[in-house]
């Protein structure tokens, strides 16, 4: 009797262990993409819309996982990034086009990570003089004289602060009837503005460059397919708690500024709202929220986009690596840091329009990033027996039409709205 029960908890804690050292792609990646123009996002559709637009945040969540379970997939079963699959699959030509945009579009990312550092300590009186070449040397020095595991872990960590937003919603005290209505009767106007909305909230959620770091950190992991179910579980943890985190930032910017009759355009004009309406523990656990958001996006955008580029040029690549061993990735990092930091640092430096054309290329880019993904992992000399299934090619073929048909309407309603 004790002999099995001695048995039974040693697979028990060996099972734990497995997930231990699983867990974190999923969820960092999920939660990266809650970075500064995400939190703007979610703080204009509460600020704006009140608790209107919560249910769309439950289709999204699905949607999420689909696309990135197709990318943890293909990370086990072929132990290679997805840029360099397109690479082998595609050619040379059709993945410098793709590259070429991903690289543009994540650099105005970059850009908007720093200028969100700069914002949120602006509202703490640090001027980003101080707080933006600081911030540059703390990720540089992380990713660069880190391992993986060590920078795994940080980020991981850095994951839990977005809580904050979860005790800002509860500090904020919603009607919470009124909330789980909204959720239970969906509404939808098909207005410009609500749908300009819908388009962002969709579009901040998923992007072009989640799939390529995702898998890229799956390949870094050598996970084996016998685990791949805790791989799949971090997958959908992270999908999930991406949005609870949305939905509460639209919870607590519904139940005050909309009731206050007041709209914002950014997040730190959310935070600086807040505070008379909800209180001043509320403004600051928002602001901090900010700060980590920026933070930890200004870490991680970088990173994948070295990782994309070295894996489709087929330079060396890896955070485990030295920076003898991977010159390339490195640099390109090194460079997107000093490129996103310093151009904040320049007086009038126009950030709208860099933004402007940084969502313009990524509603180009994602739909066709999809479309390789599904042709990818539907194909089987890539994917042998793990292929997509028919009702999985079905889920994933519409969330590529209402994607592709919401990234078109962003791009059509920007450019007339520049026009």
């Amino acid at each position: 009797m004790r002999f099995r029960l001695l048995h039974h908890l040693r697979r028990r804690w060996k099972r734990v262990m497995i997930i231990a050292a699983l867990i974190g792609p999923g969820i960092i990646t999920s939660n990266v993409d809650n970075d500064a123009g995400g939190i703007t996002t979610y703080s204009m559709a509460g600020a704006h819309f009140g608790y209107s637009l919560l249910w769309s945040l439950i289709p999204i969540s699905l949607a999420l996982y689909l696309i990135q379970e197709m990318s943890s997939r293909m990370g086990v079963v072929t132990g290679k990034g997805l840029s360099d699959l397109i690479r082998e699959r595609f050619g040379i030509k059709a993945t410098f086009y793709l590259l070429t945009a991903i690289f543009f579009t994540n650099l105005g990312n970059v850009i908007s990570e720093f200028a969100g550092i700069a914002a949120s300590m602006e509202l703490f009186g640090v001027r980003r003089g101080l707080s933006v070449p600081v911030a540059m040397v703390l990720v540089w020095l992380l990713v660069v004289k880190g391992t993986y595991k060590t920078t795994e872990k940080i980020f991981l960590a850095a994951s839990t602060i977005y809580f904050l937003y979860i005790l800002s919603g509860v500090l904020a005290h919603p009607d919470w009837s009124q909330v789980f209505h909204a959720l239970r009767h969906p509404t939808f106007s098909f207005g410009p503005g609500e749908t300009a909305m819908l388009v962002a909230l969709t579009g901040t959620t998923i992007a072009p460059w989640m799939q390529f770091y995702l898998q890229s950190s799956i390949v870094e992991k050598h996970t084996k397919w016998r685990d791949y179910k805790y791989t799949r579980l971090d997958v959908f943890t992270g999908s999930v708690i991406v949005n609870v985190v949305a939905f509460f930032i639209v919870v607590v910017c519904g139940a005050t500024l909309f009731k206050g009759g007041i709209r914002v355009d950014s997040a730190e004009a959310a935070a600086r709202a807040l505070e008379p309406l909800a209180g001043p523990y509320c403004s600051i656990l928002f602001a901090l929220g900010l700060l980590n958001a920026s933070l930890f996006s200004a870490s991680i955008l970088p990173l994948s986009t070295a990782y994309t580029i070295c894996e489709g040029m087929g330079w060396e690549d890896g955070v485990n690596k030295k920076f003898s061993e991977a010159p390339q990735f490195y640099g390109l990092y090194s460079i997107l840091l000093l490129f996103g930091g310093g151009v904040i640092l320049l007086p009038g430096v126009p950030l709208i329009p860099i933004m402007y054309l940084s969502q313009v290329i990524n509603g180009v880019v994602l739909p066709a990033v999809l479309v390789f993904m599904l042709i990818l992992i539907n194909n089987p000399k890539v994917m042998g027996e793990h292929r997509n299934s028919m009702i999985e090619n079905i889920l994933v073929g519409a969330t590529i039409a209402v994607v592709s048909f919401l990234s078109i309407s962003l791009i059509y309603m920007t450019l007339r709205g520049q026009s």
